[in-house]
């Protein structure tokens, strides 16, 4: 490289101390995204959960630090942590992951046994007698069938982005109060549908409670669960008190008498004391600097697992220029992403990818990703590709009007919107203006639209492209957040959504990857790991080999060794 390149890319890179790093290293991490050998008929009648220690005691209340800004109160229509993390506890679903092996297995929870027909088109779940909501009243199969209703088919005004999972489900039906009964119209994998039912998002709720506000559960602050705890006091952005569930099916759990759920924004200064501090027992989402800390103080311990969240950046493709393919692919290509990795190193644990998961088997291995344009760690032929394609659009010298770019309140995003805005105006001469906002109003913004760049978090619940493909790049996608419409994709999906043959499935995969990298529907900035931090004497729990945060999020066989 001669000196003038050179002095280029120092300058690109004068907002980073230090020199540029890849981030993590990505092992293969398949077995979440499909729970192997789920068996198609269980009989779990005499299952019961227990916590994995010996001699567990009851009592006391754990103190728990995670990010809880809701942006309302309907889990089934969010896709954040600010919901289920505190909420979670509060349902149950008909099958759940064990916490116990970090959720790598499928266990009967409010329904004890099922079976899969040989044809994999009817699942049949048989559910548990003496179960009751919260406020008394007891739990019947027509219960299961509102709420997956809902999930399979929202109503008007409802967005679930899970309803991705369940597009085959044809017909719901409950026979007799303790059966319910799954209808496809095509068959799917035993393993696919057993995980989607197994999700931590997809907790049964009263039919009552559905019926009674219009099957919109937005603004309703206490919903009847099944699960081992219920609301107590509620403060926003503060504390949600939770307290034991003495009428649990489950005898013996929960452990607790209660949570106390703390807000503290992931990653944050304030989390980091919080849990150095010993003002919470246990505490989510942590920055690497506290994780260091902790490890090296006695009586405390700490991990970190991979995280279904795509860290990415949205492209209004309902307005111009963004509306323009080549526009889309010239910004995704100024993007210096292994700068944007070692941006946020000390803030949040990163790693570079693409539009697929990199640590599922169908992702383009890391080490030829970084051989493509845009993934490169010498930018100069990214650059000069996308001036030229900036220059065939008709916009050589930038925009006329600054883009409006909406950050999600969070110090991951502010660092990056900072860096992404310095990289276009070089690079390409585009102007941006930031516009910091919070979890509600992002969220609700990006859906009508208002924006032109917005930058955040999206999950999904499995690793399988057939749940994210549908979700966030299918046509009308449920987190289609970009608009993107793209005729590859939309004739594609329907086939790697039933094509069961691993190498024909990959070749399929491969050509969607292809268009997105031509026409991206968002730009992937980054892919998250997560960081739990806690002190010894909180057991019951196991999460070192956790995949995401969405699945173990019950509290019921947590206890305290104090």
């Amino acid at each position: 490289m001669d000196n003038r390149k050179e002095r280029s890319r120092v300058n690109r890179r004068a907002f980073v101390k230090g020199s540029a790093a890849l981030g993590a290293t990505v092992f293969g991490m398949p077995w979440q995204a499909l729970a192997q050998g789920v068996p198609t008929e269980f009989d779990g009648s005499k299952f019961q959960l227990k916590a994995p220690e010996p001699n567990p005691k009851s009592g006391g209340v754990l103190k728990y630090a995670i990010t809880s800004r809701a942006p309302h109160f309907d889990f089934h229509q969010s896709g954040t942590i600010n919901s289920l993390g505190s909420q979670g506890c509060m349902f149950d679903n008909l099958v759940r992951r064990d916490p116990r092996d970090s959720g790598k297995t499928i266990i009967p929870d409010l329904a004890h046994s099922w079976e899969v027909a040989k044809d994999a088109k009817t699942y049949t779940f048989h559910l548990r007698e003496g179960v009751q909501f919260h406020d008394g009243a007891e739990f019947t199969s027509e219960d299961v069938k509102a709420t997956y209703d809902r999930i399979c088919k929202p109503p008007n005004g409802v967005t679930i982005p899970r309803s991705t999972l369940f597009t085959t489900v044809s017909e719901i039906s409950a026979p007799d109060k303790k059966t319910v009964i799954f209808k496809l119209s095509e068959p799917r994998p035993a393993s696919f549908m057993m995980a989607a039912f197994a999700s931590g998002w997809n907790g049964i709720v009263r039919k009552k409670t559905l019926e009674d506000n219009q099957y919109n559960l937005r603004r309703v602050l206490d919903i009847p669960g099944t699960g081992p705890f219920k609301s107590k006091r509620r403060v926003e952005n503060e504390i949600w008190v939770m307290e034991k569930n003495p009428n649990y099916w489950n005898k013996g759990l929960p452990y607790l008498d209660g949570i106390e759920f703390y807000h503290a924004l992931p990653f944050s200064p304030e989390l980091g004391s919080a849990i150095l501090s010993n003002r919470v027992d246990y505490a989510r989402i942590c920055d690497p600097v506290t994780m260091r800390k902790a490890k090296e103080t006695k009586g405390m311990s700490a991990t970190s697992f991979y995280q279904s969240v795509i860290q990415g950046t949205w492209m209004n493709g309902k307005k111009k220029p963004l509306d323009d393919p080549r526009v889309r692919r010239a910004i995704h290509l100024a993007l210096d992403r292994p700068v944007l990795v070692d941006v946020v190193k000390d803030v949040a644990p990163m790693m570079m990818g693409g539009f697929i998961y990199p640590f599922s088997d169908v992702a383009t291995p890391i080490d030829q990703l970084k051989k493509r344009l845009g993934y490169q760690e010498d930018t100069t032929a990214a650059v000069k590709e996308a001036k030229a394609l900036m220059a065939a659009a008709g916009y050589a010298n930038g925009f006329k009007q600054p883009l409006d770019f909406m950050i999600r309140d969070l110090a991951s995003f502010k660092l990056w919107a900072q860096a992404i805005q310095a990289m276009l105006q070089q690079a390409l001469g585009i102007e941006i203006k930031l516009r910091s906002v919070v979890e509600s109003v992002w969220f609700d913004d990006i859906k009508s639209g208002n924006y032109d760049l917005a930058i955040g978090a999206v999950v999904s619940t499995l690793l399988d492209p057939s749940d994210y493909f549908n979700a966030w790049y299918k046509k009308d996608g449920p987190q289609n957040y970009g608009f993107w419409d793209n005729k590859t994709m939309n004739e594609l999906l329907p086939q790697i959504d039933t094509e069961i043959d691993p190498k024909k499935r990959l070749e399929l995969i491969r050509k969607v990857e292809a268009a997105m990298e031509q026409d991206p529907p968002v730009l992937p900035v980054s892919w998250e790991k997560i960081i739990d931090i806690w002190y010894n004497y909180v057991k019951g729990h196991n999460p070192y080999e956790y995949f995401g945060i969405y699945d173990c999020v019950r509290f019921d066989t947590f206890w305290l060794d104090k």
